[in-house]
């Protein structure tokens, strides 16, 4: 209260304004301020087990980041996921969301879906405090942990050279909110605090 009236007083000196004037004035500001913005509401459960097969390509205006000691890597608003049953998604960032270099790995994969994928590697600096860092191309490769169609199916092409990262060694953020790394160390789903049920990954559910 003594802070708010001292802003009070900077704003309207006492030394111009009536006493009544300046209680009741005093009062209104209080009174009818605005009210605090309202907290963004939670978001709605996701329940693998509903989403389809064929899996469910679609934008997605979700923040998604990708960080290494706190230096961002990755940055996107205009990514697109995968919703596949049992699966939590799997998102794509645009190959212009990518800040850190990264160099195409002789590994590949091929996926029922989406068709042939090229796995990239990337340097780690081992302490990172700017991009720069990560351009000069020192520190640890890390093999195989991001990936991209290069010619994906008809029905994925909007993904072509999108990339995706597994969660993991670095941290990924959806709308702020860090992600945990799909079970197991194939599928590369991120899951988050929205995500209810058990995901496919993990002993036991490969059969699903």
């Amino acid at each position: 209260m003594l802070t708010s009236l001292a802003h009070f007083t900077r704003k309207y000196p006492l030394s111009v304004l009536p006493l009544f004037t300046v209680l009741i004035t005093f009062a209104a500001y209080f009174l009818y301020r605005a009210p605090p913005a309202p907290a963004m509401p939670p978001k709605a459960p996701l329940n693998p087990f509903t989403f389809p097969r064929p899996p469910l390509l679609e934008r997605t205006p979700r923040h998604l980041q990708v960080k290494w000691q706190d230096v961002v890597i990755a940055d996107t608003k205009d990514a697109f996921w995968v919703l596949e049953t049992t699966h939590p998604p799997t998102y794509y960032l645009p190959p212009s969301s990518i800040l850190a270099p990264v160099a195409k790995s002789s590994h590949s994969s091929f996926c029922e879906w989406k068709g042939r994928a090229t796995y990239w590697d990337i340097m780690l600096p081992k302490k990172a405090s700017s991009i720069e860092d990560f351009i000069e191309g020192k520190g640890d490769k890390i093999r195989n942990r991001i990936w991209s169609y290069e010619n994906p199916t008809d029905g994925f092409k909007p993904i072509k050279d999108y990339v995706s990262f597994y969660a993991g060694p670095w941290d990924c953020y959806v709308d702020g909110e860090l992600v945990k790394p799909q079970p197991g160390d194939f599928y590369g789903g991120w899951v988050t605090s929205e995500i209810v049920g058990q995901v496919k990954g993990g002993p036991g559910t490969w059969g699903w």
